[in-house]
């Protein structure tokens, strides 16, 4: 695929964060737009043409990427498998079964680290 049949794809604009794996190291990313194919992210993290990263997105789960143009700190990731990009828009699902447990749940986790209210000092 060259860069003229890319651009023909359609992109979703919205602001999404999404957690990427990229030489052993996490990094926190703004998803800038998204296709079923790739996406452009944001971030203080230091990449190169050909680069691989693991994406975790919300209600998709983590997908495997390369990075194929790189601007500032802005750059562009082709995905290895297309994805539903209108998952990424909804909600996060919940489901209690073991096999969706993979599923990227930033809100729940940061819920469970909230402290108990019981012990809080009341002002």
């Amino acid at each position: 695929m060259n860069s003229v049949d890319t651009r023909q794809l359609t992109r979703n604009s919205f602001l999404l964060v999404a957690d990427a794996e990229f030489e052993g190291a996490r990094h926190r990313l703004k998803v800038r737009n998204l296709s079923p194919r790739g996406m452009m992210a944001e971030g203080d993290v230091r990449v190169e043409r050909g680069d691989q990263l693991k994406v975790a997105l919300r209600n998709i789960g983590t997908v495997n990427s390369a990075v194929v143009w790189v601007e500032g700190n802005r750059f562009g990731l082709a995905f290895a498998q297309e994805i539903d990009p209108a998952l990424a828009r909804k909600p996060l699902q919940q489901s209690d079964d073991a096999a969706e447990e993979h599923r990227y749940r930033p809100v729940a986790a940061a819920m469970a680290q909230l402290p108990d209210e019981t012990k809080l000092r009341k002002i």
